[in-house]
């Protein structure tokens, strides 16, 4: 309250449209959130209008101002699945392979007709 942050706003492509730095306006719309605060008069103290100041710290309560820093998300390393090893000859090796998105379902030439058509009755939406 009663604090002045300093700002280097550059001057936008039109006029009277200044572009205000990410971090200014991410200071302002925390502090405009504060319990007790007056969204005008801080705007006023800051030399910007009141409606921006709204504008910017309803869009921080969506999460729509990004991070300072670049968060580091965990990663799971999971080894490479390999494919099943051919039939010995003499097996019949007929197989269909159905790719869905990241289903995949093999279907051998042994399949059992019933099984066949609950499976393909499964992959309708």
């Amino acid at each position: 309250m009663g604090t002045t942050l300093d700002t280097d706003k550059k001057v936008g492509n039109r006029t009277g449209r200044p572009n205000y730095p990410a971090d200014f306006k991410r200071r302002l719309a925390v502090e405009a959130c504060a319990p007790g605060i007056s969204v005008s008069k801080l705007a006023q103290q800051n030399g910007i209008n009141a409606n921006m100041l709204f504008k910017w710290r309803r869009e921080l309560r969506a999460g729509l101002f990004e991070p300072t820093t670049p968060a580091l998300l965990p990663v799971l390393v999971q080894p490479v699945m390999k494919r099943p090893p051919a039939p010995p000859p003499g097996e019949s090796g007929g197989m269909i392979e159905i790719i869905i998105g990241d289903a995949v379902v093999r279907l051998h030439a042994s399949i059992d007709a019933a099984l066949l058509q609950l499976v393909l009755q499964s992959l309708r939406p």
